[in-house]
């Protein structure tokens, strides 16, 4: 009569304990020499042990120092005290992705040396950048801020390089903000001396007007009417032609002076604006903020992140166990069929 399902699962599952028990010996003995190798193996004169520093950072809105200093100018300007979203996190991981970070870091490391890269090696620059990358992390956090970890034999510099990675993030984004800023004071400031320069000729040009006796066209012309209509009724020849004279010039010269006045006030309140933005393009290129808002530095840990010798040794246990046990149960299969 045929077992139930439960019965048979029950048979199949001690007809293994027992196939495992009557092979306890090479297996028990196998598996003991796999965790003494992979004991033996896993330590720091075979694997190097890594320390793991960190750095979090989080990004700030400041996209402009006049922005972020001067409110009168720019009301709606960002908060130098507000933290960065997502756009500004992603920002910064492309910039402490730049070649410019990760080559001053091996530059000041010297980390061709301190990965042990061979001199010799046809491709030593690839297996550099590739122990870089592998020792070197940058993430984003679901809280938008930005987490530098370094993985390095030794804890110092695990720490130093971490720390540096920081400092260079300020620098090199200030750096290419600084470049672009220094472009746009250029602009301004040529600007703003071009169109003081064309005031002044302006103003040079009022003054001769004003030596010809042209000071303030519309109140001069109505004066002068008046008291030549005065002079004509009174029959005083020699003043009505003094007059004359007088509204001669402001008809010569009236329409002139009246444009470049109009024009000039135009330039001036321009030139107001002007020299604010000059200001502003100043500010932007010879003053600073940090690009972050550092949360933690890193410090030398006190103990290593790599390897985890004791999960070595049992996965590697483990292993060898099933391993040796697929081993037995393929070959006592092949010797049962061979004698059958």
């Amino acid at each position: 009569m045929k077992g139930t399902p439960q019965e048979e699962q029950y048979f199949e599952s001690t007809n293994i304990l027992l196939y495992i028990y009557n092979w306890r010996r090479p297996l028990l003995i196998v598996s003991v020499i796999g965790a003494v190798l992979s004991t033996i193996f896993s330590a720091p004169r075979f694997i190097t042990p890594l320390f793991k520093s960190e750095v979090v950072v989080f990004p700030s809105t400041t996209h402009s120092v006049s922005r972020a200093v001067l409110p009168q100018s720019f009301p709606s300007g960002s908060d130098v005290m507000e933290f960065g979203d997502e756009q500004e996190a992603e920002n910064l991981l492309q910039v402490l992705n730049s070649d410019e970070i990760r080559q001053r870091i091996i530059e000041s490391y010297d980390l061709m040396h301190h990965y042990r890269i061979p001199e010799d090696s046809k491709y030593r620059y690839t297996a550099l950048n590739k122990a870089y990358e592998n020792r070197v992390q940058f993430s984003r956090t679901e809280f938008m801020s930005v987490v530098i970890t370094v993985l390095d034999s030794d804890p110092d510099t695990a720490a130093l390089i971490a720390n540096d990675i920081s400092n260079l993030l300020n620098e090199v984004k200030g750096r290419i903000k600084k470049e672009r800023a220094i472009k746009g004071l250029q602009i301004v400031e040529q600007e703003f001396l071009n169109l003081r320069s064309e005031l002044d000729s302006m103003e040079f040009e009022l003054t001769k007007l004003r030596e010809r006796g042209v000071h303030d066209y519309e109140s001069q012309a109505e004066v002068f009417s008046e008291q030549l209509g005065i002079a004509i009724v009174k029959g005083n020849d020699k003043a009505a032609r003094q007059i004359q004279n007088r509204l001669d010039t402001l008809a010569k010269y009236g329409s002139f002076y009246v444009a470049l006045r109009d024009e000039s006030r135009i330039l001036k309140d321009e030139l107001v604006r002007l020299k604010t933005r000059y200001d502003q393009a100043k500010v932007d290129v010879y003053q600073t903020l940090p690009e972050t808002f550092l949360v933690n530095r890193a410090f030398p840990a006190e103990r290593k992140t790599f390897p985890k010798r004791s999960l070595i040794v049992l996965i590697s246990t483990l292993g060898t166990f099933l391993f040796t046990l697929v081993c037995i149960i393929i070959t006592d299969t092949i010797r049962s069929q061979k004698k059958a």
